[in-house]
C-alpha cells in the first residue's frame, strides 16, 4: 500500500477517534489534500470544514513523528494512533494565549497557565512605562511610573556643606569673638539613607515622606588661635601658644530626620521643584579637638567636652530639578547648660 495513502487512513483515524470496519458510519464531505515534493501526500478527511480548522491545535508533527517511529516495529507497517479526551492533551500545541482588554489608560495581558484554571494577570499603565510586581505572585500590576514615585523609594544620599553657631545669650565667661569660626573651614559632611514612600499622589503634585538614619560631622573651625579643654566643672576655650596653622572642634552625630515633602511635576511627569520641613532627632557619638601646627605637628584629643549628647531640630529640604538643598538647626544648645556657651548649630549645604 502506498505510504501517503497510509498516512491519510490514520490521520482519519486520529481526527475520528476511532477505526472503523463500517464504511456507512461517517460521512466525509471535506478533505485537506497536502502534496509535497518527494511525491508524499498528505491526505486529512474531515466531515466538515470546522473539522480540519480544529487540527490547528494539535502538533501534527508530533503526531507523525510517533507514527513513523511505531510503523517500523509492527507488521506491514500498520500504525494506529487514538485520540480521545484522555490521551489527546499530550498532542496539543505547546503555544500561549494572550487575552487583552483595555480599560481606560491601561492594558490587562491574562496568559494562561497550561492544565491549569488559574492564570497570570500583567496590567500596564501605558500611559508611562515601567513594571512593578504586586505582593501577590499570581497576580503583576505594572505601574509604570518613575523611580521616584513608586510607592517605597529608597535613597542614598551625600550631604556637603558648612557650620555656623548662632549665639542666644553672650554669657560673660565667654564673649562672642573668643570662638568666632571660619566661614568656610567650619564644614559638613554626612551621609544618609532611608526611605521616602508616596503619601497622597496626585496628577501635578504629590505628598511623600522621607526618613531613614544620617551619619555626620560638624566641624567647627576656630578662627583665632584657641582650642576647646575640659575643665573640672566647665568647657575652657583656652589660647594656643606657638605657629598654629589650624584648629577646630569637631562633633560626630547620628541622627533620624523625619521630612514631609511635597513634590511638583510637569506635564510630562518629569519632577521640577520639592519642598520639605520637619525634624529630627540624634545622639553624639564622638568629639574630639585638632590643632594642626605650621611645622605639620597635630594634636588630637577626644573628650565629651560637656556637650549635649542628645539633639534634635528642625530640617527643611529644598529641590529645584535635580538639584537639592538642606538646612538643619538645632534648637536645644551645643553643650550643657551653664558648662559652655549658649549657641545652636546651623548647617545648610547641598545633598547628592
Amino acid at each position: 500500500m502506498n505510504s501517503s495513502i497510509k498516512i491519510g487512513i490514520w490521520i482519519l483515524i486520529i481526527l475520528s477517534g476511532r477505526l472503523s470496519t463500517n464504511a456507512n458510519a461517517t460521512t466525509l464531505t471535506d478533505s485537506l489534500v497536502i502534496q509535497f515534493a518527494n511525491r508524499t501526500k498528505l491526505v486529512i478527511y474531515a466531515p466538515n470544514k470546522a473539522g480540519i480548522q480544529a487540527l490547528s491545535a494539535y502538533d501534527l508533527n508530533k503526531i507523525v513523528q510517533e507514527m513513523g517511529m511505531k510503523m517500523d516495529s509492527v507488521k506491514n507497517g500498520q500504525t494506529i494512533i487514538s485520540i480521545d479526551e484522555q490521551n489527546g492533551k499530550r498532542y496539543l500545541r505547546d503555544t500561549t494565549v494572550l487575552v487583552v482588554t483595555r480599560d481606560k489608560n491601561k492594558v490587562s495581558i491574562v496568559i494562561p497557565k497550561k492544565n491549569e484554571s488559574t492564570s497570570d494577570t500583567i496590567k500596564v499603565d501605558i500611559s508611562r512605562g515601567e513594571k512593578k510586581p504586586n505582593n501577590d505572585s499570581k497576580d503583576y500590576k505594572v505601574a509604570l511610573n518613575s523611580r521616584k514615585d513608586k510607592g517605597m523609594n529608597r535613597f542614598f544620599a551625600v550631604q556637603l556643606g558648612l557650620n555656623t553657631l548662632i549665639t542666644e545669650n553672650i554669657l560673660p565667661a565667654y564673649p562672642g569673638t573668643q570662638y568666632d569660626l571660619s566661614p568656610l573651614g567650619s564644614r559638613y559632611i554626612g551621609f544618609s539613607f532611608g526611605q521616602r514612600p508616596t503619601l497622597i499622589r496626585g496628577k501635578s503634585a504629590r505628598l511623600s515622606i522621607q526618613y531613614g538614619l544620617e551619619l555626620f560631622w560638624n566641624n567647627f573651625m576656630f578662627e583665632n588661635k584657641v582650642t576647646v579643654l575640659k575643665g573640672p566643672t566647665q568647657v575652657v576655650i583656652s589660647d594656643i601658644t606657638g605657629d598654629v596653622q589650624k584648629s577646630k572642634l569637631t562633633i560626630c552625630n547620628l541622627q533620624l530626620p523625619v521630612v514631609p515633602r511635597l513634590s511638583f511635576y510637569n506635564g510630562s511627569g518629569r519632577k521640577i521643584f520639592h519642598v520639605g520641613v520637619g525634624g529630627y532627632v540624634g545622639y553624639r557619638i564622638d568629639s574630639y579637638t585638632k590643632i594642626k601646627y605650621s611645622n605639620s605637628d597635630r594634636d588630637r584629643e577626644h573628650s565629651s567636652f560637656y556637650l549635649n549628647n542628645l539633639r534634635y531640630g528642625l530640617v527643611g529640604h529644598l529641590g529645584i530639578l535635580k538639584t537639592n538643598l538642606f538646612v538643619k538647626y538645632d534648637l536645644n544648645p551645643v553643650f550643657q547648660d551653664g558648662k559652655g556657651p549658649d549657641v545652636r548649630t546651623l548647617s545648610f549645604g547641598i545633598s547628592l
